[in-house]
């Protein structure tokens, strides 16, 4: 439990939100699932009235997976690029929710895709935080062969993020996998160093490196509990960080 109530105070001025795309299917098989992208929304707009600046960076996995179709046969390249062009998709409903609860938010694509939403542009992107618009973050780094995580980092290093926050499904990093390990400890705080060698396959070692190397610290939290989100944010003992 958090000793944090989400009304308290923030301690995090600027933070960046990795969210899965698995995590937009909720309790579905694939695709997006309508009423659990509008809690997240509902949650970010917490904290947008709290005047914490939000940028975000969501995979694409819940419809394609860039890596996983260059298994099935397709060249990896191409693989990547409808991979990319998933994570748009996502960004535009996240996009959709938010602004239904009324929050002001702009989709970046690291492709150009001007009919739908604007080319990022690191400049823009820290004025729009500044202006308080959620920032979303689309098509990773647009190069293939890089992952979400490793564009998240990127991102968040780009605008000077005071705290990565990766959104999974469980409680934060373990020793082993819980689903497969009743006995699985979990970690209140890890260093970079120590999530790498030892393997915790938290997020892959270019954006763990990334993190390390600009003193972006990393909190780790289980999305699935409504409000948790809210609490890593106002300071409470919440998931596992990795400094």
């Amino acid at each position: 439990m958090s000793d944090a109530n989400p009304v308290d105070k923030p301690v995090y001025k600027r933070i960046l939100l990795k969210l899965s795309g698995e995590a937009l299917m909720g309790d579905g098989d694939y695709g997006i699932d309508p009423a659990f992208i509008r809690r997240i929304a509902q949650e970010i707009k917490s904290l947008n009235d709290m005047d914490v600046e939000v940028a975000l960076v969501i995979g694409g996995g819940n419809i394609f997976r860039g890596a996983g179709l260059a298994e099935a046969g397709m060249e990896r390249v191409t693989g990547d690029h409808i991979g990319m062009l998933a994570t748009v998709i996502n960004s535009l409903s996240m996009q959709d929710s938010l602004e239904k609860f009324g929050v002001f938010s702009r989709v970046m694509s690291a492709l150009r895709i001007n009919d739908v939403c604007e080319d990022y542009i690191q400049r823009r992107a820290v004025r729009h935080l500044q202006k308080g618009r959620v920032v979303i973050f689309a098509a990773g780094t647009g190069n293939p062969f890089f992952t979400t995580d490793s564009a998240a980092s990127l991102r968040a290093t780009e605008i000077g993020a005071d705290v990565m926050l990766k959104a999974t499904k469980v409680d934060g990093i373990y020793d082993s996998d819980p689903a497969r390990n009743p006995d699985a400890v979990l970690f209140d705080e890890l260093s970079y160093d120590e999530a790498i060698t030892r393997k915790l396959g938290v997020m892959d070692t270019t954006a763990l490196v990334m993190c390390r190397d600009n003193e972006i610290p990393l909190r780790v939290f289980n999305l699935n509990t409504p409000g948790e989100m809210i609490r890593v944010v106002c300071g409470g003992t919440v998931g596992t960080t990795v400094r």
